[in-house]
């Protein structure tokens, strides 16, 4: 006779319970165990190479003559006639602008009188001194009396040098009525236009003569030291590209500009090229003379960890925080001063994303 054991709920769990660890022993023994694998993270690096070239600068600047000049007139007066334009080639003697000399001319025709009258008086005194010096000789005068017409005599000779000078004077500056160009050249700018009157000194015209041309850029107080210590400048133009010119620094103003507080440094082309006009933009690259070992990396490299930066070093397939020394800034650019070797690889992006230690590729 079968007796039938009623289970209670306990009975059930324990019964559950036990099904699943055989369930789970059953699958763990058809299955097999697979390795957890750290991938290494793609990181874009670069190779540190030391150089002493230094830094490069780069500067942009406008193509100008050697020699440019501001002619002005030597007179005052009302500009009657222009005879240039902006850009226009002129040649020694040309007439460039001229003035109204009306009232000049008025002033020569008073000298030409001056002088007449003045050699009116001095032929007098000639004859009235003959006439005396026979009378003296004669014993008909004193000597006192002859000294006062020989002083006469001096006075009117005196007076027709005074009048013939400023006659030459009004002569001159009824030629100066005229603005002529001192050499051949190019018309840089005009400040003055027919119908304006202008001062004696005023500059009108801005000539720039043939010859020498240079680039005219404005550096910085922090550069001036390694502007005048540079090593090589080359020189390439906005409107000519591919073309490439070597320059050479010729003057570095003392003074920096008011507004900008740069300084105006010149540059001579060595062998300009053909086609340089004036005005052209040029950009100017500027290498570092000074000898020392220096190494440059983007400053996306920097990893600033409270005051002091560092950079991710890749040895092993590892990278590792190093901390660096910088030194100036510049062009996206940062200079290491220690910290760094020869040859060691960086890492110079998303360096905010690695860890000590991480296995990078890259």
């Amino acid at each position: 006779m079968i007796r039938w054991k009623v289970l209670g709920k306990k009975d059930y769990l324990n019964a559950a319970v036990f099904s699943i660890l055989c369930i789970s022993i059953i699958l763990a023994g058809c299955s097999k165990t697979e390795p957890v694998k750290d991938e290494a993270t793609l990181v874009r690096g670069q190779t540190v190479n030391f150089n002493v070239s230094g830094q490069t600068a780069n500067y942009s600047g406008e193509v100008r003559g050697r020699y440019e000049t501001q002619l002005a007139f030597q007179a005052s007066g009302k500009i009657i006639k222009r005879n240039v334009e902006v850009g226009g080639i002129v040649h020694q003697g040309d007439v460039l602008m001229e003035i109204d000399a009306k009232d000049i001319q008025q002033t020569v025709n008073i000298g030409s009188a001056q002088v007449a009258s003045a050699q009116s008086q001095l032929s007098l005194a000639e004859s009235n001194l003959e006439r005396y010096r026979k009378l003296y000789e004669q014993g008909a005068v004193s000597s006192m009396q002859l000294e006062q017409y020989q002083n006469a005599y001096e006075v009117a000779a005196a007076a027709v040098r005074q009048a013939s000078a400023q006659y030459t004077q009004g002569s001159n500056l009824l030629g100066y009525s005229s603005l002529v160009a001192n050499a051949d050249g190019v018309i840089a700018n005009i400040n003055a236009e027919a119908g304006q009157v202008v001062s004696a000194g005023q500059p009108i015209i801005t000539l720039v003569q043939d010859g020498e041309r240079e680039i005219e850029i404005n550096v910085p107080e922090n550069r001036i030291d390694e502007m005048r210590s540079a090593e090589q400048v080359m020189i390439n133009f906005w409107a000519m590209p591919g073309l490439t010119a070597e320059g050479k620094v010729r003057e570095i103003s003392p003074v920096a500009d008011k507004a900008t507080r740069t300084y105006k440094v010149r540059i001579t082309l060595v062998n300009p090229p053909p086609g340089v006009n004036l005005g052209m933009t040029a950009n100017v690259t500027v290498a570092n003379a000074k000898a020392q070992a220096a190494v440059y990396i983007p400053l996306s490299a920097i990893y600033q960890t409270s005051d002091i930066p560092n950079v991710w070093v890749v040895q092993d397939g590892e990278v590792h925080l190093r901390p660096i020394k910088v030194g100036n800034f510049g062009n996206q650019q940062v200079q290491v001063l220690d910290g760094l070797q020869n040859g060691d690889v960086i890492v110079n992006a998303g360096v905010q994303k690695l860890r000590e230690g991480q296995k990078v590729r890259l």
